[in-house]
């Protein structure tokens, strides 16, 4: 996805965002202000993704030697929050006017709504283009989703209050959009937490990449395995590998051969892989040695 279409979604969403807190103001309908909180969340998101991803392309420096790309995740995570405070908030006020429901103008809230879900579904269609790649972009296009899916909802309570006058269709449409977001941000929430604090990530089976390093030709042991995320899509490995033979010369053969195996299979650029002899490597906690984890193995390990 290119910056100038996220732009462009952003200064969207921004209008948008206007549109509906005054169409909210005049007709009265709290569900079209939590549409428009949402809808800012979103407008937010996608710019702090903006930034993020002009960050997370400098190059490395004497003070990010690994470079900046984890700075979509701190977007990401910054995103996530903001988008939980305002999910609480919305619910907290939808059940305070279940006390006192206030007379609501459904046509204003129809025509506000509807402009809104023309919207929204034209920047989904923007963002799409970015969902292969950025957690920051999925984070953002599934908030364009439910935006579209809100407005529906508040298209159908306004529809309800000129039918049947029913004011309290605008307070459960409401809670029905806070438990969305809250839902959004605690179903992303982990796994970005889990990459800032250089977690294995998801695409990458520890037990099996030590296995691999085990079944190489030369390598007679394994020690201190560590994996961690350089960010979304990068991965690093350092390991301690006891050769079979005690050749300098075939020491790098094997490296050669680990790191080849380790960028094809488990798309593992980085890799720091260090000689030692048995009798020296301290113990660690590495899976016992066997056979190699079966895929129904691993499925079962990750329920």
């Amino acid at each position: 996805m290119s910056d100038r279409r996220l732009v462009a979604a952003v200064f969207l969403n921004v209008a948008l965002t206007f549109a509906q807190i005054i169409g909210g103001v005049v007709s009265g309908s709290l569900a079209l202000i939590a549409d428009a909180l949402h809808n800012f969340s979103d407008a937010a998101s996608l710019g702090i993704a903006l930034f993020a991803r002009k960050v997370g392309r400098r190059s490395a420096d004497k003070l990010m030697t690994f470079g900046y790309a984890r700075a979509e995740l701190v977007a990401a995570l910054i995103n996530l929050t903001t988008l939980l405070l305002i999910g609480f908030y919305l619910l907290i006020e939808a059940i305070n006017r279940f006390a006192d429901p206030q007379p609501i103008e459904g046509w204003t809230v129809i025509g506000v709504a509807g402009v809104a879900l023309i919207i929204d579904i034209v920047t989904a269609v923007m963002v799409y283009a970015g969902t292969k790649d950025s957690l920051n972009m999925k984070a953002a296009f599934l908030h364009n989703v439910s935006d579209a899916l809100a407005s529906v909802g508040v298209i159908i309570a306004g529809v309800l209050i000129l039918l049947y006058d029913l004011y309290i269709a605008d307070l459960m449409i409401t809670i029905i959009i806070a438990a969305y977001v809250i839902y959004q941000g605690i179903f992303l929430m982990p796994k970005t937490v889990r990459l800032l604090m250089g977690a294995v990530p998801d695409e990458v089976e520890f037990d099996r990449i030590v296995w691999k390093l085990r079944s190489s030709s030369g390598v007679k042991a394994v020690h201190h395995v560590h994996v961690w995320s350089l960010s979304e899509h990068q991965s690093a490995l350092e390991a301690h590998l006891v050769p079979s033979e005690q050749s300098l010369e075939k020491f790098e053969q094997i490296k050669a051969s680990v790191r080849e195996m380790l960028k094809r299979e488990f798309a593992i650029e980085h890799a720091t892989l260090e000689a030692c002899l048995e009798y020296a490597c301290d113990n660690d906690l590495l899976p016992p040695h066997g056979v190699e984890p079966s895929e129904s193995h691993r499925h079962d390990d990750e329920h």
